[in-house]
């Protein structure tokens, strides 16, 4: 099993596609801790647990700074070490330019940039202290190339992309590396609710002519958690079917 005895963080795990990277994590020899703000985490962790692997869910937002430090302290005194951690966690609050609250503006980038910024600065320490690490954080297609109605959205996605690249450059002297997935167009709750008409026109325009699933990002975050992995640092994997090739 490829993370065979790893400590492993997953932000955002209660649904979507960090359930799948969480489900897929544990199949693969890991203990996974869901951080998030859904109760939904717990139900996750329940079936995880069910089928006989170490999961545990811990209710907390990426955006409370001093508790994410006081629950990265927790896993390290229970379990020893934090091998692994994926900044999955995000919102979107989607409105164009002209329409956007500067309310809209702040809870995006809490989330999707500062609460990656909270997660990492809190683990970051005891990969160094290890002297071992895998940083994963998700940015986005949009994050690379931009989209209409997600000014808040985009900036976020490409300034995580920044702090991959420059951790990578940071931390590689500690055998810590750091990498981000862009997923594409992937079938969540949150791409669910988009209307019809819209979700089959952004598939048209994918050359696999098909929306991605959440195992497909899941295996991405995979690669990069393992030790075959261990010279891929400050890199952007695309996860898109071909969209932006």
């Amino acid at each position: 099993m490829r993370l065979e005895n790893k400590i492993a963080i997953i932000t955002g795990a209660a649904r979507g596609i960090g359930k799948g990277a969480a489900e897929i994590f544990c199949k693969e020899g890991a203990t996974v801790i869901i951080w998030d703000l859904l109760d939904a985490g717990e139900e996750t962790a329940q079936e995880l647990r069910n089928q006989g692997f170490s999961c545990e869910f811990m209710k907390i937002s990426t955006t409370d700074a001093p508790g994410i430090e006081t629950a990265a302290r927790e896993v390290k005194e229970k379990y020893g070490r934090i091998d692994i951690l994926v900044n999955n966690a995000g919102i979107t609050r989607d409105k164009t330019l002209l329409k956007m609250s500067h309310l809209e503006w702040q809870q995006v980038i809490d989330v999707n940039l500062t609460g990656v910024f909270n997660c990492t600065k809190a683990i970051a320490p005891y990969m160094v202290e290890q002297q071992y690490g895998r940083i994963i954080c998700t940015s986005s297609i949009v994050g690379v190339h931009g989209n209409f109605g997600q000014t808040n959205y985009v900036a976020a996605k490409a300034g995580v992309i920044g702090m991959v690249r420059t951790w990578a450059k940071e931390l590689a002297k500690h055998g810590i590396t750091s990498n981000a997935v862009a997923p594409g167009f992937i079938r969540t709750d949150m791409t669910d609710a988009i209307p019809e008409e819209v979700r089959q026109a952004s598939i048209n325009a994918i050359p696999a002519k098909r929306m991605g699933e959440p195992k497909d990002i899941a295996y991405a975050y995979l690669y990069l958690a393992s030790d075959e992995a261990s010279y891929v640092n400050g890199q952007v994997i695309g996860v898109n079917g071909g969209q932006a090739s």
